[in-house]
């Protein structure tokens, strides 16, 4: 199986094992000054040993003026990223490094005036303006691109990869939402792609004719009034002619709406194949296709039906690093899934100034060197109390280590949270993975028992050595009149259907549980208004399964009230407190309640006075997200 996929492939004188590539992504594990940590080398060695033939690393920038992770521009950067092509070696894939210039998508240099771009309009992303190029800025960063792929040589990649992607400076040259000049680098599309063409011709001429050239592109500006793939159809000779062997086909920028350049959960696998296929059939050179893909039947068909070359698998190698072995295994079930959440891999990075790759499901990612090697040598017997994300995730850990593990849940089902989440539209994929959890949790030989309630004297009388408490939250009631009227539920009920959706809901809470309750009762036919007592919705819009759900709703006339408080009801009346009035509403046949969760206490002071080795994790210490959950819960078994 997987014929396909697994077949080699040749680019110029490099001889691919098999067409799945590991595409660029960021990671922020290198050292502030751009050079390459034992982090790095970890992080990518384990990405490699899925057994893909061809790695292309994280962005090196090619000169400081666009430099926005690890470096290539000097060659004190040779070491390191000699050190990553022999970890990337080291476990029979092929090596490329990417050679990147941020342009006015540069936040440092932005504020430092040093930022370069086509014309001084502001970043979409960061509002503000670089310094407009002049032809002299062109020539020395063109330069730049060949140095850089000279020393990439000399750090011994098996090629290189041009990042003409995602809103980056070969973009911004052929986007008219950055490039307004007037000289020969301006004008129509093919006059505004006239950077990228001489960028490739340079990094042709210094590298040779027998070294490999690949350009990620965006097929598609996916933005307003942006370049569509037809134009890209127009450059396609020119780039071949410049020096290009592959074009690698993502698309949009990072300005684009819904964080499209990693989609969101609502996409389904292959959503952007079409674009890839489009330029497949326009030139004789192999073709990358990528867009969610997760699993390698997908992929393999994907190149039976002649719609690209290779398939490239990003956020899965993040979710496991060991699918495509488990594939062509036949072990499928084995296999995590990603789910697109993008938690740990594009919101940590863009949200938490400073921070490193994750994955919500996948512990290890980012944090490979702190994973313990090997079996505990002094195994414990330990309890995990709840078994959500967290305790399943800690009980997971700790039998992988060699620990006898109980693992006790009050409720008669595993998963926690994640149980009501799936219910919602597009989180099927949630309710996989926690069944896929749940399933290794069994297959590692951890003791389950449901329906428990742990108390301090079963503890007490099991002794165990170590307690990790996952124990979660508890709803949130707001205090209002007529909490006992018969229209009034909360989210939870709805969303495990023990109550039937209304007619016209009200639902008092606008985060994401309200959000996708919300969601969920749109699709039952239900008229939903969501009172929210803060100024606006905590789900952000600039995440991409948050611009969705903001989407959905405009498009449903969900009608958002901010600033506002559920003050009672009577009957299908409502009344609403704001700052300073009240209103009411009538006809309201369903009062949902998702005001949040708080931590639960159980057992906490209980474990203090017993004087037991625990560990409280996930929505038990804060109520949070999926990556707070398995992170803390990992760690929790990883310090056993």
């Amino acid at each position: 199986m997987l014929d396909h996929l697994m077949s080699p492939i040749k680019i110029r004188n490099l001889e691919l094992k098999n067409r799945c590539v590991i595409p660029p992504m960021g990671t922020n594990l290198g050292n502030p000054n751009g050079t390459v940590t034992e982090k790095n080398l970890a992080y990518i060695k384990r990405r490699a040993e899925t057994g893909v033939g061809l790695v292309i690393t994280e962005i090196v920038g090619v000169h400081s003026s666009g430099c926005v992770g690890l470096g290539i521009f000097d060659d004190k950067y040779i070491p390191g990223l000699t050190q990553m092509v022999d970890a990337i070696h080291s476990a029979g894939s092929k090596a490329a490094l990417q050679l990147h210039h941020a342009g006015r998508e540069a936040p440092f240099q932005l504020q430092k005036g040093k930022a370069l771009g086509p014309s001084a309009i502001p970043s979409f992303v960061y509002g503000q303006p670089p310094k407009e190029m002049t032809k002299d800025d062109i020539k020395m960063i063109i330069s730049a691109f060949g140095d850089a792929a000279v020393r990439a040589q000399a750090a011994g990649a098996d090629a290189v990869e041009i990042h003409g992607a995602h809103g980056y400076l070969l973009t911004q040259f052929m986007s008219v939402h950055a490039n307004q000049r007037t000289d020969e680098y301006g004008g129509d599309f093919k006059n505004r792609a006239r950077f990228v063409i001489e960028v490739v011709e340079e990094v042709r001429k210094r590298v040779g004719d027998d070294y490999p050239v690949l350009l990620r592109i965006s097929a598609e500006e996916y933005i307003k009034h942006g370049y569509t793939v037809d134009e890209v159809l127009t450059i396609l000779p020119e780039l071949i002619g410049a020096g290009v062997d592959v074009l690698h086909a993502s698309v949009g920028t990072h300005g684009s709406p819904g964080g499209i350049t990693s989609a969101p959960v609502e996409y389904e696998a292959g959503w952007n194949i079409w674009r890839a296929k489009k330029i497949k059939e326009a030139v004789d050179i192999p073709v990358i296709g990528v867009g969610r893909y997760t699993d390698p039947r997908e992929a393999d068909k994907a190149i039976a039906n002649g719609d690209a070359d290779m398939i490239a698998f990003g956020r899965q190698v993040l979710a496991d690093p060991d699918f495509l072995i488990k594939a062509q295994e036949g072990r499928y079930e084995d296999i995590r899934t990603c789910l697109a959440c993008n938690q740990g891999c594009i919101e940590r990075l863009i949200l938490e100034m400073g921070s490193s790759v994750r994955c919500a499901i996948n512990p290890e990612t980012g944090q490979e060197t702190l994973v313990p090697k090997g079996p505990a040598e002094n195994p414990k017997n330990v309890w995990v109390v709840g078994a959500g994300p967290a305790g399943l995730t800690a009980a997971y850990e700790a039998a992988k280590l060699g620990h006898k593990v109980s693992l006790f849940e009050q409720s008669n089902h595993l998963g926690g949270q994640i149980q009501f989440a799936r219910q919602a539209p597009h989180k099927e994929v949630y309710g996989q993975w926690i069944d896929w959890l749940a399933a290794q949790v069994k297959k590692a030989g951890v003791d389950i028992q449901t329906g428990v309630t742990v108390t301090e004297d079963m503890i007490k009388e099991g002794k165990p050595q170590a307690v990790i408490l996952a124990i979660g939250g508890k709803k949130i009631m707001p205090d209002f009149q007529g909490q006992d009227q018969p229209s009034v539920c909360d989210a939870w009920q709805v969303l495990n259907q023990e109550v039937p959706a209304g007619k016209n809901a009200i639902i008092v809470g606008a985060g994401l549980i309200g959000m996708e309750t919300a969601d969920f009762l749109v699709q039952k036919g239900c008229k939903v208004t969501l009172l929210e007592m803060l100024k606006q919705s905590p789900v952000l819009k600039i995440t991409g399964h948050g611009y969705q759900l903001h989407k959905r709703m405009r498009e449903a006339n969900v009608m958002f009230l901010f600033g506002a408080v559920l003050a009672a009801v009577d009957g299908d009346k409502v009344t609403l407190r704001f700052d300073d009035k009240e209103d009411v509403l009538e006809g309201v046949d369903q009062v949902v309640l998702a005001a949040g969760m708080k931590p639960r206490e159980d057992l906490k002071e209980a474990l203090m006075n017993l004087g037991i080795q625990h560990t409280v994790v996930g929505d038990a210490v804060q109520v949070r997200r999926i990556i707070e959950a398995t992170d803390e819960g990992a760690k929790a078994a990883w310090a056993l």
